[in-house]
């Protein structure tokens, strides 16, 4: 038998189950201008992934990789939720928050919250 998938396939849950609160901290504390941390981590492991004879070991650098340039997309969508009231922001930077908020005025998008969907459906 070949554990191979299996092995690449968990390894990659575990990549972006450890990447989805990496990005939502990230956003929190240093906002969306740490952007370069994960582009860095994500060139790293891919140049770490071509020297790597494994098979295995260079796929899950290369989904770390990946997962990483990904995590650059979500870090700019994270400050969309948050702005958005989805996510709580860092009272740190409240007046940041409020003035995105005033930029991007109606752009925001009007999105229903759970609790209106809830509503709904009853």
């Amino acid at each position: 038998m070949n554990f191979a998938g299996i092995i690449v396939g968990a390894a990659v849950f575990l990549i972006i189950g450890i990447c989805h609160p990496i990005v939502i901290k990230m956003e929190y504390y240093w906002s969306k201008k740490s952007w370069w941390v994960l582009a860095l981590a994500g060139v790293l492991f891919s140049l770490l992934s071509l020297f790597v004879d494994n098979t295995i070991g260079a796929t899950i650098l290369g989904a770390a990789a990946f997962s990483c340039f990904w995590g650059i997309h979500e870090l700019l969508s994270q400050e969309m939720r948050v702005l958005r009231g989805w996510f709580p922001e860092n009272p740190a930077r409240h007046a940041y928050y409020e003035r995105r908020r005033q930029e991007l005025g109606g752009k925001l998008g009007v999105f229903p919250s759970h609790k209106d969907l809830k509503d709904k459906i009853k």
